[in-house]
């Protein structure tokens, strides 16, 4: 998967399974703790989601807001840069 279809599955995903809101609006660069989108539980629902979406296990070290606090951290963590 491209990382514009995964950024855009991922949307999908956190727009109809975490957000309190369909009103809510999503920008791709802000923290998903931090504005309080998702909590933790959540955070871990979503790092389940990504995991079998690009069909990996993360270790432990990973699972780091560096890596899961935005779609932007997400996408650039979980889907390899083509070229």
């Amino acid at each position: 998967m491209d990382r514009d279809a995964f950024r855009s599955q991922l949307r999908t995903f956190i727009a109809q399974n975490l957000l309190y809101s369909a009103e809510t609006e999503l920008d791709d660069s802000a923290s998903l703790l931090a504005s309080g989108l998702i909590d933790s539980t959540g955070a871990m629902e979503l790092i389940a989601h990504v995991e079998a979406t690009v069909d990996r296990t993360f270790d432990d070290s990973d699972l780091v807001a560096s890596n899961f606090d935005s779609i932007d951290r997400i996408v650039a963590f979980a889907v390899p840069a083509e070229g």
